[in-house]
């Protein structure tokens, strides 16, 4: 199954963004807007609230926002991408991650669904796999991480570990004192060439065999977009699971690389998640652009970004069970959205994909938070909440939204120096007043999003991540650049193999390096 590669022509024909006379005016609206707004401005998307009071808005900036997004035919863009159209050029293939999640998929989605979910009914049938050791790494990994994490926190009767990290101790740490013979191994990897999941998979089958599993095979499954890759390594045919090229890695939670998630906190949760999804892909096709929430969220990542200067983005979530949302997002957005040359090939002449970074509420409150209130330079923050607890400790939840509305409060609003002197007088400071009240003051107008969710349900999750995802395309479209491509990780990889070669003595030192590397590889060889 193949989906339309129909290439979007304009992709190839965008103008760099500095020559747009729409970027000139969005520009000079988001400077005189305003820092945030002291009216509510809230939108709703499949159950999410989301406040971007924080943001700088205008009518003014609202009109070139969408001025600038009709300049980069964003209609048919997004009609490419949900349609399964060629909107990765530089790999020549659809990024068609919506067709997984959709509620009629195509055939051979359903196809693998059902195997997927057929899979997990026999297993918990027959109670197989107290262990599962899920081997994959970047978005292979994270997505099942989170997915475990948000909904399987409290534990089942399977015991996941995961393997990603090349590093011998993580191996180590993910087989020890488990039982070989009741243990599971899932492979996940797109191309089924990855390095590190490889070596993985290949210590995991050896560690089966040492233990005299009798048939070792029969306890791996593989998910791959290479089923032949994955049969010749010696897997049945009946545990892979496929999904495909148009496919991205980090969008690939919704294929069955969700087989553990499957398997440890049930199917349901799956199917959870692919209709949160779907219900944002919706949106994201069907509202218009003034309330179409990862189109408004891009719009002021573009402000903080590109005419703001600001170099970061902090995810904050207010919820102790997403953890594991800040690397996912971290990954989808700076593989996403670190290039900096656009799909002609020209500089994109404006700062691009910012660096995301974050850690749960409230323990980021005593770990960063001094800096994004007083700091020089500051960064946007993402607080994301949950309305609704799953616990009966109704104090901790009053003291927890409590934190985060409050910590978003201060970073809109600030403290000015006549404020801080008159607390500090209150206080009781006296002559020290004066000199005080100056390390008191706060900028304010520091850009923030508050995202708000019913409770952390499957379907509001798979809401969540889609509207991420949609967001990101979104400022990728706007800066000119393929958000589905990482030729920078290749590189890396490319320059890894032939070290390895040099460390292992396969090869002579080669030339070609630099003074440093060829001393660490010497160093490290002897």
């Amino acid at each position: 199954m193949n989906a339309p590669t129909q290439a979007l022509s304009f992709l190839h024909a965008m103008r760099p963004l500095p020559e747009l006379p729409e970027w000139q005016a969005f520009c000079q609206a988001a400077h005189t807007a305003d820092q945030y707004t002291f009216d509510l401005r809230c939108l709703k998307a499949a159950g999410i609230q989301v406040d971007l009071s924080g943001q700088r808005h205008s009518a003014q900036l609202s009109h070139a926002g969408q001025a600038l997004l009709h300049a980069r035919e964003f209609d048919n863009a997004r009609a490419g991408l949900l349609d399964g159209g060629l909107v990765n050029t530089t790999e020549q293939r659809a990024a068609w991650h919506s067709a997984l999640r959709t509620p009629a998929p195509i055939v051979g989605v359903a196809k693998e669904r059902e195997r997927m979910n057929e899979f997990v009914r026999v297993a918990d049938s027959e109670r197989r796999w107290r262990n599962i050791v899920h081997i994959g790494i970047g978005g292979s990994d994270w997505g099942v991480r989170l997915s475990l994490a948000a909904f399987g926190y409290r534990r089942s009767w399977r015991q996941v570990r995961f393997l990603a990290n090349i590093d011998g101790h993580a191996l180590e740490h993910a087989l020890s004192g488990l039982d070989p013979h009741d243990t599971l191994i899932v492979i996940a990897s797109k191309s089924f060439t990855t390095t590190e999941t490889l070596q993985n998979g290949q210590r995991a089958l050896e560690w089966l065999q040492a233990a005299g599993v009798p048939h070792p095979y029969e306890q791996i499954v593989a998910v791959t977009a290479r089923p032949d890759t994955a049969a010749a390594w010696g897997i049945p045919q009946r545990h892979i699971f496929r999904f495909w090229d148009w496919v991205g890695g980090r969008f690939s939670l919704w294929s069955a690389v969700s087989l553990t998630t499957a398997l440890a906190v049930s199917a349901d949760v799956v199917a959870g998640m692919l209709a949160g999804a779907a219900a944002m892909d919706q949106h994201f096709q069907e509202a218009p652009i003034a309330l179409n929430v990862p189109v408004q969220m891009a719009l002021a990542g573009i402000v903080n970004r590109s005419v703001l200067g600001y170099g970061s983005l902090n995810i904050s979530p207010y919820d102790f069970r997403l953890g594991n949302l800040v690397p996912y997002i971290q990954q989808l957005d700076m593989e996403s959205l670190g290039k900096s040359i656009t799909l002609d090939g020209e500089p994109v002449g404006v700062p691009t994909g910012p660096a995301v970074w974050g850690l749960a509420g409230t323990d980021a409150q005593h770990t960063f938070y001094q800096w994004l209130h007083q700091g020089s330079d500051g960064a946007p923050v993402d607080f994301i909440i949950c309305q609704q607890a799953d616990h009966d400790n109704k104090e901790h939840h009053r003291l927890l939204m409590a934190n985060c509305l409050a910590q978003r409060e201060a970073l809109m609003r600030g403290k000015t120096y006549e404020q801080a002197l008159e607390e500090c007088r209150q206080s009781g400071a006296g002559e020290e007043a004066e000199q005080l009240a100056r390390h008191r003051v706060h900028s304010g107008g520091r850009p923030n999003t508050l995202i708000v969710l019913p409770r952390l349900t499957p379907f509001a999750l798979g809401a969540l991540l889609a509207l991420y995802e949609h967001k990101i395309f979104v400022q990728g479209l706007i800066w000119g650049i393929n958000p589905f491509d990482q030729w920078g990780v290749e590189y890396g990889k490319v320059l890894a193999g032939g070290i390895m070669d040099e460390l292992a003595g396969a090869k002579p030192i080669q030339d070609s390096h630099d003074a440093s590397t060829t001393h660490w590889i010497r160093t490290f060889k002897n």
